[in-house]
């Protein structure tokens, strides 16, 4: 209601697995958790004129993206105990 988007745009973003939609007595809801994306998609959808398609390349990427950050701050928290070590 806030965005004023279309209950068909929730629907798709769910269809490609982008989205989780709740149901409860007829009712579809979104997990909170979801806002802050599904307000990215939003505005990739809306402002930037991105497809759906689009999108869904967008958030695999960043997914891997994020992945992959979190690989190199484990691997660095690893390498920093280990320098630790052989100072000491």
């Amino acid at each position: 209601m806030y965005h004023e988007i279309e209950n068909t745009f929730i629907t798709e973003l769910h269809n490609y697995g982008l989205i989780h939609i709740i149901m409860q007595e007829n009712d579809q809801y979104l997990e909170p958790e979801q806002l802050p994306t599904v307000e990215k998609m939003i505005r990739m959808h809306y402002d930037l004129k991105i497809n759906l398609e689009g999108i869904d390349v967008i958030a695999n990427l960043l997914s891997k993206i994020e992945s992959l950050q979190k690989n190199i701050n484990t691997i660095q928290n690893k390498l920093r105990l280990y320098e630790e070590k052989e100072t000491e």
